[in-house]
Protein backbone atom coordinates (compact mmCIF):
# COMPACT_ATOMS: atom_id res chain seq x y z
CA UNK A 1 0.00 0.00 0.00
CA UNK A 2 1.35 3.40 -0.96
CA UNK A 3 1.12 6.81 0.61
CA UNK A 4 -2.35 8.27 0.96
CA UNK A 5 -3.97 4.94 0.05
CA UNK A 6 -2.21 3.30 2.98
CA UNK A 7 -3.44 6.04 5.30
CA UNK A 8 -7.02 5.71 4.00
CA UNK A 9 -6.96 1.92 4.41
CA UNK A 10 -5.70 2.32 7.98
CA UNK A 11 -8.48 4.77 8.79
CA UNK A 12 -11.08 2.44 7.25
CA UNK A 13 -9.81 -0.47 9.35
CA UNK A 14 -9.96 1.69 12.46
CA UNK A 15 -13.49 2.86 11.61
CA UNK A 16 -14.63 -0.75 11.13
CA UNK A 17 -13.01 -1.70 14.44
CA UNK A 18 -14.77 1.23 16.12
CA UNK A 19 -18.13 -0.05 14.88
CA UNK A 20 -17.31 -3.67 15.80
CA UNK A 21 -16.33 -2.70 19.35
CA UNK A 22 -19.50 -0.62 19.78
CA UNK A 23 -21.67 -3.50 18.58
CA UNK A 24 -19.80 -5.96 20.81
CA UNK A 25 -20.34 -3.74 23.85
CA UNK A 26 -24.07 -3.68 23.13
CA UNK A 27 -24.05 -7.48 22.74
CA UNK A 28 -22.10 -7.80 25.99
CA UNK A 29 -24.68 -5.65 27.75
CA UNK A 30 -27.50 -7.78 26.30
CA UNK A 31 -25.81 -10.99 27.46
CA UNK A 32 -25.27 -9.68 30.97
CA UNK A 33 -28.57 -7.82 31.38
CA UNK A 34 -30.87 -10.46 29.91
CA UNK A 35 -29.24 -13.84 29.28
CA UNK A 36 -27.26 -14.03 32.53
CA UNK A 37 -30.20 -12.74 34.57
CA UNK A 38 -32.48 -15.36 32.94
CA UNK A 39 -30.03 -18.18 33.71
CA UNK A 40 -29.11 -16.90 37.17
CA UNK A 41 -32.14 -15.08 38.66
CA UNK A 42 -30.18 -13.98 41.73
CA UNK A 43 -27.80 -11.91 39.56
CA UNK A 44 -27.92 -8.17 40.10
CA UNK A 45 -29.93 -6.34 37.46
CA UNK A 46 -28.11 -3.75 35.39
CA UNK A 47 -29.17 -0.12 34.85
CA UNK A 48 -30.11 0.96 31.30
CA UNK A 49 -27.50 0.88 28.55
CA UNK A 50 -27.31 4.69 28.64
CA UNK A 51 -25.37 4.39 31.93
CA UNK A 52 -22.62 2.59 29.98
CA UNK A 53 -22.18 5.21 27.27
CA UNK A 54 -19.01 6.50 28.96
CA UNK A 55 -17.56 2.97 28.77
CA UNK A 56 -18.37 2.96 25.06
CA UNK A 57 -16.70 6.39 24.71
CA UNK A 58 -13.49 4.95 26.16
CA UNK A 59 -13.39 1.54 24.49
CA UNK A 60 -14.61 2.22 20.93
CA UNK A 61 -12.39 5.20 19.92
CA UNK A 62 -9.30 4.55 22.03
CA UNK A 63 -8.86 0.83 21.31
CA UNK A 64 -8.01 1.43 17.59
CA UNK A 65 -5.58 4.18 18.62
CA UNK A 66 -3.74 1.92 21.06
CA UNK A 67 -3.82 -0.93 18.53
CA UNK A 68 -2.08 1.31 15.99
CA UNK A 69 0.57 2.17 18.57
CA UNK A 70 1.11 -1.55 19.12
CA UNK A 71 1.58 -2.11 15.36
CA UNK A 72 -1.65 -4.11 15.01
CA UNK A 73 -2.41 -2.67 11.56
CA UNK A 74 1.10 -3.12 10.13
CA UNK A 75 2.57 -6.00 8.10
CA UNK A 76 -0.68 -7.95 8.14
CA UNK A 77 0.41 -10.72 5.78
CA UNK A 78 3.55 -11.41 7.80
CA UNK A 79 1.90 -11.40 11.24
CA UNK A 80 1.29 -14.46 13.36
CA UNK A 81 -1.74 -15.05 15.57
CA UNK A 82 0.57 -15.00 18.57
CA UNK A 83 1.78 -11.48 17.73
CA UNK A 84 -1.79 -10.27 17.19
CA UNK A 85 -2.82 -11.66 20.60
CA UNK A 86 0.20 -9.96 22.21
CA UNK A 87 -0.76 -6.62 20.63
CA UNK A 88 -4.37 -7.05 21.76
CA UNK A 89 -3.16 -7.84 25.28
CA UNK A 90 -1.06 -4.68 25.44
CA UNK A 91 -4.01 -2.61 24.25
CA UNK A 92 -6.30 -4.26 26.80
CA UNK A 93 -3.97 -3.13 29.59
CA UNK A 94 -4.09 0.50 28.44
CA UNK A 95 -7.89 0.43 28.12
CA UNK A 96 -8.09 -1.12 31.59
CA UNK A 97 -5.94 1.69 32.99
CA UNK A 98 -8.23 4.31 31.41
CA UNK A 99 -11.39 2.63 32.73
CA UNK A 100 -9.84 2.28 36.18
CA UNK A 101 -8.84 5.94 36.21
CA UNK A 102 -12.37 7.04 35.28
CA UNK A 103 -13.90 4.83 37.96
CA UNK A 104 -11.49 5.80 40.75
CA UNK A 105 -11.00 9.51 40.11
CA UNK A 106 -14.16 10.51 38.22
CA UNK A 107 -16.42 8.06 40.10
CA UNK A 108 -18.00 6.76 36.88
CA UNK A 109 -19.30 3.33 37.80
CA UNK A 110 -18.90 0.30 35.54
CA UNK A 111 -21.63 -1.61 37.43
CA UNK A 112 -20.64 -5.01 35.97
CA UNK A 113 -17.21 -6.60 35.65
CA UNK A 114 -18.83 -9.49 33.76
CA UNK A 115 -19.84 -7.07 31.01
CA UNK A 116 -16.19 -6.07 30.57
CA UNK A 117 -15.15 -9.73 30.43
CA UNK A 118 -17.77 -10.40 27.73
CA UNK A 119 -16.55 -7.31 25.87
CA UNK A 120 -12.96 -8.52 26.06
CA UNK A 121 -13.79 -11.86 24.48
CA UNK A 122 -16.38 -10.62 21.96
CA UNK A 123 -14.43 -7.49 20.98
CA UNK A 124 -11.10 -9.31 20.78
CA UNK A 125 -12.66 -12.09 18.73
CA UNK A 126 -14.29 -9.60 16.36
CA UNK A 127 -11.00 -7.75 15.83
CA UNK A 128 -9.13 -11.01 15.14
CA UNK A 129 -11.85 -12.13 12.72
CA UNK A 130 -11.73 -8.80 10.88
CA UNK A 131 -7.93 -9.06 10.67
CA UNK A 132 -8.14 -12.64 9.36
CA UNK A 133 -10.55 -11.58 6.61
CA UNK A 134 -8.28 -8.69 5.59
CA UNK A 135 -5.28 -11.05 5.54
CA UNK A 136 -7.17 -13.46 3.32
CA UNK A 137 -8.14 -10.66 0.95
CA UNK A 138 -4.56 -9.37 0.74
CA UNK A 139 -3.11 -12.82 0.11
CA UNK A 140 -5.70 -13.39 -2.60
CA UNK A 141 -4.70 -10.10 -4.25
CA UNK A 142 -1.04 -11.07 -4.07
CA UNK A 143 -1.67 -14.48 -5.59
CA UNK A 144 -4.02 -13.23 -8.33
CA UNK A 145 -3.74 -10.24 -10.64
CA UNK A 146 -7.14 -8.51 -10.66
CA UNK A 147 -6.06 -5.82 -13.10
CA UNK A 148 -6.87 -2.98 -10.70
CA UNK A 149 -3.38 -2.49 -9.32
CA UNK A 150 -1.74 0.91 -9.72
CA UNK A 151 0.54 1.04 -12.74
CA UNK A 152 3.95 2.46 -11.78
CA UNK A 153 7.29 3.01 -13.42
CA UNK A 154 10.53 2.65 -11.47
CA UNK A 155 13.41 4.95 -12.46
CA UNK A 156 17.00 5.28 -11.32
CA UNK A 157 20.25 3.38 -11.61
CA UNK A 158 19.87 -0.36 -12.42
CA UNK A 159 21.29 -1.52 -9.07
CA UNK A 160 19.18 1.00 -7.13
CA UNK A 161 16.01 -0.10 -8.97
CA UNK A 162 16.58 -3.76 -8.14
CA UNK A 163 17.36 -2.94 -4.51
CA UNK A 164 14.13 -0.93 -4.13
CA UNK A 165 11.99 -3.67 -5.71
CA UNK A 166 13.60 -6.37 -3.59
CA UNK A 167 12.75 -4.46 -0.41
CA UNK A 168 9.08 -3.83 -1.18
CA UNK A 169 6.80 -5.83 1.08
CA UNK A 170 4.27 -8.32 -0.26
CA UNK A 171 1.45 -5.95 0.68
CA UNK A 172 3.04 -3.09 -1.27
CA UNK A 173 3.60 -5.32 -4.30
CA UNK A 174 -0.07 -6.34 -4.18
CA UNK A 175 -1.08 -2.69 -4.69
CA UNK A 176 1.16 -1.85 -7.66
CA UNK A 177 2.08 -3.25 -11.03
CA UNK A 178 5.58 -2.32 -12.17
CA UNK A 179 5.05 -1.77 -15.91
CA UNK A 180 8.55 -0.60 -16.73
CA UNK A 181 12.01 0.47 -15.61
CA UNK A 182 13.85 3.60 -16.69
CA UNK A 183 17.62 3.98 -16.37
CA UNK A 184 18.14 7.66 -15.54
CA UNK A 185 21.92 7.32 -15.83
CA UNK A 186 22.00 6.37 -19.52
CA UNK A 187 18.57 6.83 -21.14
CA UNK A 188 17.18 10.19 -22.35
CA UNK A 189 14.19 11.83 -20.67
CA UNK A 190 12.25 11.57 -23.93
CA UNK A 191 12.20 7.78 -23.45
CA UNK A 192 10.69 8.29 -19.98
CA UNK A 193 7.89 10.35 -21.54
CA UNK A 194 7.28 7.60 -24.13
CA UNK A 195 7.03 5.00 -21.36
CA UNK A 196 4.53 7.17 -19.49
CA UNK A 197 2.33 7.42 -22.58
CA UNK A 198 2.67 3.77 -23.60
CA UNK A 199 1.95 2.21 -20.20
CA UNK A 200 -0.64 4.64 -18.75
CA UNK A 201 1.56 5.21 -15.72
CA UNK A 202 0.09 7.00 -12.69
CA UNK A 203 3.26 7.19 -10.61
CA UNK A 204 7.03 7.16 -11.14
CA UNK A 205 9.17 5.94 -8.25
CA UNK A 206 12.77 7.17 -8.34
CA UNK A 207 15.46 5.04 -6.72
CA UNK A 208 18.03 7.82 -6.60
CA UNK A 209 20.73 6.61 -4.24
CA UNK A 210 23.59 6.69 -6.77
CA UNK A 211 22.19 9.15 -9.32
CA UNK A 212 23.15 12.79 -9.91
CA UNK A 213 20.44 15.16 -8.73
CA UNK A 214 20.49 17.10 -12.00
CA UNK A 215 19.30 14.05 -13.96
CA UNK A 216 16.62 13.33 -11.40
CA UNK A 217 15.42 16.93 -11.56
CA UNK A 218 15.02 16.72 -15.34
CA UNK A 219 13.03 13.48 -15.06
CA UNK A 220 10.81 14.87 -12.27
CA UNK A 221 10.06 17.94 -14.39
CA UNK A 222 8.94 15.62 -17.20
CA UNK A 223 6.58 13.88 -14.75
CA UNK A 224 5.32 17.27 -13.58
CA UNK A 225 4.49 18.26 -17.16
CA UNK A 226 2.65 14.98 -17.72
CA UNK A 227 0.70 15.29 -14.47
CA UNK A 228 2.21 12.06 -13.12
CA UNK A 229 3.18 11.70 -9.43
CA UNK A 230 6.92 11.45 -8.76
CA UNK A 231 8.21 9.69 -5.64
CA UNK A 232 11.92 9.97 -4.82
CA UNK A 233 13.63 7.47 -2.58
CA UNK A 234 15.34 9.41 0.23
CA UNK A 235 18.06 6.91 1.11
CA UNK A 236 20.87 8.82 -0.61
CA UNK A 237 22.18 9.71 2.86
CA UNK A 238 23.24 6.80 5.05
CA UNK A 239 22.78 7.16 8.81
CA UNK A 240 23.39 4.61 11.55
CA UNK A 241 20.74 5.78 14.03
CA UNK A 242 18.75 8.76 12.73
CA UNK A 243 15.46 8.07 10.92
CA UNK A 244 14.41 10.30 8.00
CA UNK A 245 11.08 12.15 7.81
CA UNK A 246 9.83 15.12 5.81
CA UNK A 247 8.68 18.52 6.99
CA UNK A 248 8.16 21.99 5.55
CA UNK A 249 9.98 25.16 6.59
CA UNK A 250 9.58 28.51 4.87
CA UNK A 251 7.75 26.83 2.01
CA UNK A 252 10.71 24.51 1.43
CA UNK A 253 10.55 20.73 1.69
CA UNK A 254 12.95 19.53 4.38
CA UNK A 255 14.39 16.03 4.74
CA UNK A 256 14.70 15.58 8.51
CA UNK A 257 16.92 13.04 10.26
CA UNK A 258 15.91 12.38 13.86
CA UNK A 259 17.38 9.90 16.33
CA UNK A 260 14.70 10.37 18.99
CA UNK A 261 10.97 9.57 18.98
CA UNK A 262 9.31 11.92 16.49
CA UNK A 263 6.33 14.13 17.28
CA UNK A 264 3.28 11.87 17.44
CA UNK A 265 0.03 11.25 19.26
CA UNK A 266 1.91 8.67 21.32
CA UNK A 267 4.20 11.41 22.67
CA UNK A 268 1.21 13.67 23.34
CA UNK A 269 -0.42 10.84 25.27
CA UNK A 270 2.84 10.24 27.16
CA UNK A 271 2.77 13.86 28.32
CA UNK A 272 -0.85 13.48 29.46
CA UNK A 273 -0.04 10.25 31.29
CA UNK A 274 2.93 11.99 32.95
CA UNK A 275 0.85 14.86 34.33
CA UNK A 276 -2.15 12.77 35.36
CA UNK A 277 0.05 9.99 36.74
CA UNK A 278 2.20 12.42 38.73
CA UNK A 279 -0.88 14.01 40.28
CA UNK A 280 -2.35 10.60 41.14
CA UNK A 281 0.89 9.37 42.71
CA UNK A 282 1.17 12.57 44.76
CA UNK A 283 -2.33 12.05 46.14
CA UNK A 284 -1.74 8.38 46.98
CA UNK A 285 1.69 9.07 48.51
CA UNK A 286 0.58 12.03 50.60
CA UNK A 287 1.11 10.14 53.92
CA UNK A 288 4.73 9.45 52.88
CA UNK A 289 5.24 13.16 52.17
CA UNK A 290 4.05 14.00 55.67
CA UNK A 291 6.26 11.31 57.26
CA UNK A 292 9.29 12.50 55.28
CA UNK A 293 8.80 16.18 56.11
CA UNK A 294 8.22 15.52 59.82
CA UNK A 295 11.12 13.07 60.00
CA UNK A 296 13.60 15.42 58.32
CA UNK A 297 12.50 18.33 60.49
CA UNK A 298 12.98 16.44 63.75
CA UNK A 299 16.12 14.40 62.90
CA UNK A 300 18.30 17.08 61.35
CA UNK A 301 18.71 20.82 61.00
CA UNK A 302 18.26 22.55 57.70
CA UNK A 303 15.66 22.72 54.92
CA UNK A 304 13.27 19.83 54.22
CA UNK A 305 13.75 19.96 50.48
CA UNK A 306 17.01 19.71 48.54
CA UNK A 307 17.20 21.63 45.27
CA UNK A 308 19.92 21.07 42.67
CA UNK A 309 20.57 22.19 39.11
CA UNK A 310 20.17 19.20 36.81
CA UNK A 311 20.46 18.90 33.04
CA UNK A 312 17.11 18.43 31.30
CA UNK A 313 16.24 17.89 27.67
CA UNK A 314 19.06 18.99 25.36
CA UNK A 315 21.04 19.95 28.46
CA UNK A 316 18.77 22.81 29.56
CA UNK A 317 19.25 23.28 33.31
CA UNK A 318 16.34 23.07 35.72
CA UNK A 319 15.94 22.90 39.49
CA UNK A 320 15.22 19.32 40.55
CA UNK A 321 13.59 18.71 43.94
CA UNK A 322 14.22 15.93 46.46
CA UNK A 323 13.66 15.38 50.14
CA UNK A 324 16.95 16.24 51.83
CA UNK A 325 18.71 13.06 52.95
CA UNK A 326 22.21 14.46 53.56
CA UNK A 327 23.84 16.98 55.82
CA UNK A 328 23.44 20.64 54.88
CA UNK A 329 27.12 20.90 53.80
CA UNK A 330 26.93 17.76 51.61
CA UNK A 331 27.78 19.56 48.36
CA UNK A 332 30.88 21.18 49.87
CA UNK A 333 32.00 17.84 51.39
CA UNK A 334 31.75 15.99 48.08
CA UNK A 335 35.16 17.17 46.88
CA UNK A 336 36.87 15.49 49.80
CA UNK A 337 35.22 12.16 48.93
CA UNK A 338 36.17 12.06 45.24
CA UNK A 339 38.80 9.38 45.89
CA UNK A 340 36.04 7.01 47.07
CA UNK A 341 33.97 7.33 43.89
CA UNK A 342 32.82 3.88 42.70
CA UNK A 343 31.51 4.97 39.29
CA UNK A 344 33.56 5.20 36.11
CA UNK A 345 33.11 8.38 34.09
CA UNK A 346 31.76 11.75 35.22
CA UNK A 347 29.19 10.45 37.73
CA UNK A 348 29.89 10.51 41.48
CA UNK A 349 28.42 7.71 43.61
CA UNK A 350 29.74 5.90 46.67
CA UNK A 351 28.27 3.16 48.82
CA UNK A 352 27.51 4.05 52.45
CA UNK A 353 27.96 7.74 51.78
CA UNK A 354 28.88 9.30 55.19
CA UNK A 355 26.95 12.46 54.32
CA UNK A 356 23.60 10.60 54.44
CA UNK A 357 21.65 10.84 57.70
CA UNK A 358 20.11 7.70 59.33
CA UNK A 359 16.60 8.87 58.46
CA UNK A 360 17.85 9.78 54.98
CA UNK A 361 18.99 6.18 54.45
CA UNK A 362 15.44 4.99 55.10
CA UNK A 363 14.05 7.56 52.68
CA UNK A 364 16.51 6.45 50.03
CA UNK A 365 15.95 2.74 50.56
CA UNK A 366 12.28 3.13 49.58
CA UNK A 367 12.96 5.99 47.12
CA UNK A 368 10.71 8.29 49.16
CA UNK A 369 13.32 11.02 48.69
CA UNK A 370 12.45 11.06 44.96
CA UNK A 371 8.76 11.95 45.47
CA UNK A 372 9.22 15.76 45.16
CA UNK A 373 10.35 15.18 41.58
CA UNK A 374 6.68 14.66 40.81
CA UNK A 375 6.52 18.45 40.98
CA UNK A 376 9.09 18.56 38.17
CA UNK A 377 6.90 16.17 36.17
CA UNK A 378 3.85 18.41 36.69
CA UNK A 379 5.91 21.40 35.50
CA UNK A 380 6.89 19.50 32.34
CA UNK A 381 10.61 19.43 33.17
CA UNK A 382 10.66 15.66 33.72
CA UNK A 383 8.72 12.57 32.71
CA UNK A 384 7.67 9.54 34.74
CA UNK A 385 9.99 7.40 32.59
CA UNK A 386 13.21 8.60 31.00
CA UNK A 387 16.99 8.78 31.56
CA UNK A 388 17.82 9.96 35.08
CA UNK A 389 18.82 13.66 35.16
CA UNK A 390 22.43 14.26 36.12
CA UNK A 391 23.82 17.37 37.83
CA UNK A 392 24.96 20.05 35.41
CA UNK A 393 28.57 19.78 36.57
CA UNK A 394 28.61 16.03 35.77
CA UNK A 395 27.18 16.57 32.28
CA UNK A 396 29.94 19.09 31.61
CA UNK A 397 32.50 16.33 32.27
CA UNK A 398 31.14 14.01 29.56
CA UNK A 399 33.89 13.54 26.97
CA UNK A 400 32.15 11.31 24.39
CA UNK A 401 29.66 13.31 22.35
CA UNK A 402 27.56 10.20 21.59
CA UNK A 403 26.79 9.91 25.30
CA UNK A 404 25.05 13.28 25.25
CA UNK A 405 22.27 11.76 23.14
CA UNK A 406 20.71 10.67 26.43
CA UNK A 407 19.82 14.37 26.79
CA UNK A 408 17.64 14.29 23.65
CA UNK A 409 14.53 13.27 25.63
CA UNK A 410 13.01 14.45 28.89
CA UNK A 411 14.70 13.00 31.99
CA UNK A 412 12.56 10.72 34.11
CA UNK A 413 11.81 9.46 37.59
CA UNK A 414 12.64 5.90 36.57
CA UNK A 415 14.38 4.23 33.65
CA UNK A 416 15.93 0.97 32.44
CA UNK A 417 19.01 1.65 34.58
CA UNK A 418 16.79 2.18 37.60
CA UNK A 419 15.03 -1.20 37.27
CA UNK A 420 18.15 -3.10 36.24
CA UNK A 421 19.76 -2.92 39.67
CA UNK A 422 21.55 0.40 39.48
CA UNK A 423 23.79 -0.23 42.47
CA UNK A 424 25.37 -3.12 40.54
CA UNK A 425 26.21 -0.93 37.53
CA UNK A 426 29.41 1.04 38.07
CA UNK A 427 30.32 1.64 34.42
CA UNK A 428 28.93 4.92 33.08
CA UNK A 429 29.07 3.59 29.51
CA UNK A 430 26.83 0.67 30.49
CA UNK A 431 24.44 3.12 32.13
CA UNK A 432 24.34 5.29 28.98
CA UNK A 433 23.87 2.19 26.80
CA UNK A 434 20.69 1.39 28.74
CA UNK A 435 19.46 4.97 28.30
CA UNK A 436 20.10 4.88 24.53
CA UNK A 437 18.40 1.49 24.31
CA UNK A 438 15.35 3.09 25.89
CA UNK A 439 15.42 6.05 23.47
CA UNK A 440 15.86 3.89 20.36
CA UNK A 441 13.05 1.50 21.35
CA UNK A 442 10.67 3.92 23.01
CA UNK A 443 6.96 3.20 23.08
CA UNK A 444 4.12 3.72 25.54
CA UNK A 445 4.17 -0.03 26.15
CA UNK A 446 7.86 0.14 27.13
CA UNK A 447 7.06 2.99 29.56
CA UNK A 448 4.31 0.89 31.11
CA UNK A 449 6.63 -2.10 31.55
CA UNK A 450 9.31 0.04 33.20
CA UNK A 451 6.76 1.58 35.56
CA UNK A 452 5.49 -1.90 36.44
CA UNK A 453 9.06 -3.08 37.16
CA UNK A 454 9.84 -0.01 39.26
CA UNK A 455 7.51 -0.95 42.13
CA UNK A 456 9.14 -4.34 42.95
CA UNK A 457 12.60 -2.81 42.38
CA UNK A 458 11.85 -0.17 45.03
CA UNK A 459 10.41 -2.74 47.45
CA UNK A 460 13.57 -4.86 47.08
CA UNK A 461 15.63 -1.83 48.04
CA UNK A 462 17.10 -1.26 44.56
CA UNK A 463 16.04 2.34 44.95
CA UNK A 464 18.80 2.92 47.49
CA UNK A 465 21.85 4.88 46.34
Amino acid sequence: MLGRRQEINLQLHQLVDFILLAVCLWLSYTLRAHVVVALFPKSEELPPFSDFIWVLAVIAPFTPIFLEMQGFYSNLTGKTLRLSLWQLGGTLIWIGVMLGFCEVFLHWRVYSRALLVFQGFLGGGALLLREALVKRHLRHRIANDHGDRERVLVAGGPADIEHLLANMSAEQRSEVEVVGKFDVTSEPTTLLVELLHKNAVSRVIFAAKHVHFGKIEEAVQACETEGVEAWISADFFQTAIARPTFDVLGGKLMLVFHSTPGVSWALVLKDVVDRVGALAIMLFSLPLWIIAMVGIKFTSSGPIFFKQQRSGRYGKAFSMYKFRTMSVDAEAAREGLESLNQMDGPVFKIKNDPRISPFGKWLRRLSVDELPQLLNVLKGEMSLVGPRPLPVYEIEKIEKHAQRRRLSVKPGLTCLWQVSGRNKITDFEEWVALDLKYIDNWSLWLDLKILAQTVPAVLRGQGAH
